[in-house]
């Protein structure tokens, strides 16, 4: 008797939305200018780091 009984389950995608298709930033940023928006910020921590100690009088 069992086995005349079929048991359907529900599907594994039931009630999942993707929205990374739906959304599309309106910037983009090549890998390259990223890069070098790194390396600026490096060297203006450095800058600061070195030089704005010795202007406001601090060993």
């Amino acid at each position: 008797m069992a086995k005349d009984r079929k048991i359907n389950m529900p599907s594994s995608m039931g009630g999942l939305v993707r929205y990374f298709d739906d959304y599309r930033s309106k910037i983009e940023l090549k890998p390259g200018h990223v890069v070098v928006l790194g390396i600026i910020v490096i060297i203006v921590v450095l800058l600061l780091h070195t030089y704005g100690k010795s202007m406001l009088g601090i060993p």
